[in-house]
């Protein structure tokens, strides 16, 4: 989400339905350091920026803690020579002064060499500049506003701004006309109402639709906004109501695109609504209750239980014992994770500190090309992912089941 794709959530309600032991996150055997205790080795720490409490939090523990097992496996294995890693997660709250701090406190750790996150594209602008002065290499899972990689003008004029800063999931300008076309085209929708909750992930997801959406020939009757720390919008679903659309698409987060589904059903605009990865979460369907059949989200990616790398990813984080779902991140934090690893390997090689393989991690990142969980994990020249790979996801019953998944073109 920014933000954020994901794994299916059909996996992800059976990781969610598992009763897993609760499992420590900082230290010790429990997944984070993997084995600090051993004193012939070289500590080097990954930190994690994400909202690990409030209304996100359940995406972002599943995104500290596929982090960990990465960090967990690399250590088993020994593919760092003497150097053993530890995990650092902060809570940046899903605000941006928060995951400022947090970058800030990170920064000033002269073992941290990168850091998985932010959730937020909205925590991800103020975090940018901290970290990259600190030559820390940034990798984000779920962030998906395109100005982030490629500046104030992404389309007109990119321009890498931060050189540190990559990304393994897809952006808004992709994600928007991808869920434009599946409603204008295969959907058959022709007249709908967008609404999104004015903050960046938001307003550019709802930008990038309805820019395509009206160029297919489509006709937005009503653009809206919300207040991002409310939930009762009667003003709203009473204005959508008297343009009649067909669906409401929406740029935000669960949290709020639940009850605005619910309360749109209440009020008789018994239409879909459909929104980006940042409503793609078990948590949309339970808050929004059983009127949320026929809603709507997309993902980026293909379902994580589609992909072998992603069944024995789902096996290995159940093993793992963590008491919290890895959510609709968790697949992409994991392969964040492990792009990291696999700079270190180059960067670590000969290093004597961390501080001294900084730039030579954000150096090595450029080369970086695996099968990861999620797909093919490779960088552009703007620390984009190169994969365009998205899904389209309904409410049918209790879950999410994918309906349509493509390469964009």
């Amino acid at each position: 989400m920014n933000r954020r794709s994901v794994i299916s959530t059909g996996a992800t309600l059976l990781v969610a339905s598992m009763a897993l032991t609760a499992c420590g996150t900082r230290g010790g055997d429990d997944g984070g350091s993997g084995g600090g205790g051993d004193g012939d080795k070289k500590v080097v720490k990954i930190g994690v920026i994400s909202p690990l409490s409030g209304d996100l939090s359940a995406l972002g523990l599943g995104i500290q803690h596929s982090v960990e097992l990465a960090a967990k496996q690399a250590n088993e294995s020994g593919d760092l020579g003497d150097w053993t890693i530890e995990v650092v997660p902060e809570d940046d709250e899903g605000k941006p002064e928060v995951g400022k701090n947090a970058a800030s406190k990170l920064a000033s750790d002269k073992d941290v060499i990168g850091v998985v996150g932010t959730l937020n594209s909205s925590v991800a602008g103020p975090v940018q500049p901290i970290l990259d002065k600190a030559k820390i290499t940034m990798v984000s899972p779920a962030n998906t506003n395109p100005t982030l990689t490629r500046g104030a003008k992404p389309e007109e004029a990119p321009e890498r701004t931060y050189a540190s800063y990559f990304r393994v999931c897809t952006t808004d300008s992709i994600q928007g006309p991808f869920a434009a076309r599946y409603l204008y085209e295969k959907a058959g929708i022709k007249e709908l109402a967008t609404v999104h909750d004015k903050k960046t992930y938001g307003q550019g997801l709802v930008d990038a639709f309805s820019k395509e959406y009206k160029k297919l020939g489509g006709k937005i009757v009503a653009a809206e906004t919300i207040n991002p720390d409310e939930d009762k919008f009667s003003a709203v679903v009473s204005s959508l109501k008297a343009k009649s659309p067909e669906a409401v698409y929406y740029g935000g987060e669960y949290p709020q695109a639940a009850p605005l589904s619910q309360q749109m059903k209440a009020g008789g605009l018994d239409v879909p609504l459909m929104g980006g990865d940042g409503i793609f979460s078990p948590e949309f369907i339970k808050l929004a209750g059983k009127g949320s059949a026929g809603d709507l989200a997309t993902s980026v990616g293909a379902p994580t239980e589609s992909l072998d790398a992603g069944k024995t990813f789902l096996e290995e984080y159940e093993a793992a014992g963590y008491s919290d779902p890895a959510e609709a991140y968790g697949a992409y934090a994991y392969d964040a994770g492990q792009a990291l690893i696999e700079a270190m390997k180059v960067s670590l090689k000969d290093a004597d500190t961390v501080e001294d393989a900084r730039q030579a991690t954000i150096d090595a990142m450029k080369d970086v090309s695996f099968d990861g969980v999620t797909g093919k994990v490779s960088f552009d020249e703007y620390g984009d992912n190169t994969t365009r790979v998205l899904t389209v996801y309904e409410v049918k019953g209790d879950e999410w089941a994918d309906v349509n998944t493509e390469e964009f073109k």
